[in-house]
């Protein structure tokens, strides 16, 4: 029985050492970005599907925000159908890498 929860706290350590490493690099988002910004990159742009949105802007939130939100768009938790598709796409580096890069904008 300790073996087995020995073992299970060795895995748990594993989880949490693989997740630290996914670290936002800001310059590997670059070629990222070039989806988000047909969008997110247009002041004051209503996307009009699936009904009137006012698209937010990126710039300067937190990257810890966008993180989540994207997470949330790739659980079907936040419901926007080209934003669920675009999350979809994406990686767990991926989602870092923006994350970074649009917290560290203006």
């Amino acid at each position: 029985m300790k073996k087995i929860f020995a073992l299970l706290a060795l895995a748990g350590v594993a989880n949490l050492s693989v997740a630290a490493e996914v670290v936002g690099n800001a310059a590997n988002a670059r070629a990222k970005v070039e989806m988000c910004i047909g969008c997110h990159g247009i002041p004051g742009y209503k996307a009009t599907f699936p009904e009137v949105y006012q698209v937010p802007k990126l710039g300067g939130q937190s990257a810890k925000y966008i993180e989540s939100a994207l997470k949330a768009y790739q659980k079907g938790e936040r419901k926007h159908p080209t934003m669920q598709g675009i999350a979809a796409s994406l990686t767990e580096q991926d989602i870092a890498d923006v994350a970074a890069y649009y917290s560290q904008q203006k």
